[in-house]
């Protein structure tokens, strides 16, 4: 009996002990944003259009949708520790700047979950794997640094709230989302390709570099398989940014903006860009080679036949470096293709 009790009241705790946790931090944050800007009214000057004083809905929302992730990714085995308090972190600033910007991280982190763990026998057999399937701090500051720090600016520059992508009425805020989104879609696109990819089709794939081929797992190498998972992953981050624009920007304002349908494009092309410039990282500023067993290794070693690329960077450093150009390429391609 006890125990049969204690399973019914636990799943009735949790929205407790969250609402508990959530609502007084919320309005901890709403209060402090309320007196800095009654003390310091000249940030009003500053801002493009935003909101100066974020309301307590959009502070409980930024507590509570990267806290309810955050437990979901420790309970499914899909992040550790540590890399669930950085991503609380990041989805909290996320949250703040638009729920567009949290959607599409938030496809990411699901998507790529999945991703990781699809067909994860056959990648052992592949490649060298580090024990586990989890995501630790490190890969989720290289996967999420440069969107939290675009949403930053964000936040500083144009304030909190959901805009329309539009370059001649709010270009700030447009060239920062579409950068913001373009770094998740460089993110999801390369993982899928190395996920999915790397197990699906029968071909051996090609070095990038020199068209030569290699065997799968090797950093660098593409397959017509991976670049068309690459830009479905991408695609995926731009529908998703354009279903939110729908549902959270106030019709009347999207119907005087420019269509959004853009978005979706720019997804797939942040997708398909960011697999080709992670290769092109991976196979000459990276280590591949192939051990005695015939698994691939970043490492030389004893026993290990190098293939491609120099050991310079890892790969976490190959993803950020990717995210980066992709985020500063991306608003460029949308400007000139605007309507």
């Amino acid at each position: 009996m006890d125990r049969v009790g204690k399973d019914v009241k636990s799943p009735v705790l949790m929205p407790v002990l969250l609402s508990a946790v959530a609502i007084p931090v919320s309005m901890l944050f709403w209060t402090i944003n309320v007196i800095y800007t009654f003390v310091n009214p000249t940030v009003n000057e500053h801002v493009d259009e935003g909101h100066n004083v974020i309301s307590p809905w959009r502070w409980l929302a930024a507590v509570v949708i990267p806290l309810l992730c955050a437990l979901y990714g420790i309970k499914k085995k899909s992040i550790d520790l540590k890399g669930s308090i950085l991503g609380f972190l990041i989805g909290f600033i996320m949250t703040l700047t638009s729920f567009a910007h949290i959607a599409c991280l938030l496809v990411f982190f699901l998507s790529s979950s999945k991703a990781t763990k699809f067909m994860i026998h056959k990648k052992k057999e592949i490649e060298e794997l580090a024990s586990g399937t989890r995501r630790n701090w490190i890969q989720v500051a290289c996967n999420g640094g440069m969107a939290m720090q675009l949403a930053l600016l964000y936040l500083l520059d144009v304030g909190c709230g959901e805009r329309p992508i539009d370059f001649d009425k709010y270009y700030r805020s447009s060239w920062l989302s579409v950068a913001i989104m373009g770094s998740i879609a460089c993110c999801n696109g390369d993982t899928w390709a190395s996920e999915i990819g790397t197990v699906v089709g029968q071909s051996d794939p090609l070095l990038i570099t020199t068209r030569n081929k290699v065997p799968r797992g090797t950093n660098g190498a593409v397959s017509l398989v991976g670049l068309i998972v690459s830009a479905l992953g991408g695609l995926l981050i731009g529908l998703t940014h354009y279903v939110a624009l729908l549902y959270t920007v106030d019709s009347a304002v999207l119907e005087t903006s420019a269509p959004q349908w853009p978005i979706i494009l720019l997804g797939l092309i942040g997708g398909l860009l960011g697999s080709i410039v992670d290769s092109i990282l991976g196979a000459t500023l990276q280590y591949s080679g192939i051990n005695e067993k015939g698994k691939i290794v970043e490492r030389p070693g004893k026993g290990v036949k190098h293939i491609s690329g120099r050991q310079i960077l890892d790969n976490h450093s190959v993803n950020l470096l990717s995210s980066i150009i992709i985020a500063l390429i991306l608003p460029r391609i949308a400007n000139c293709i605007w309507p």
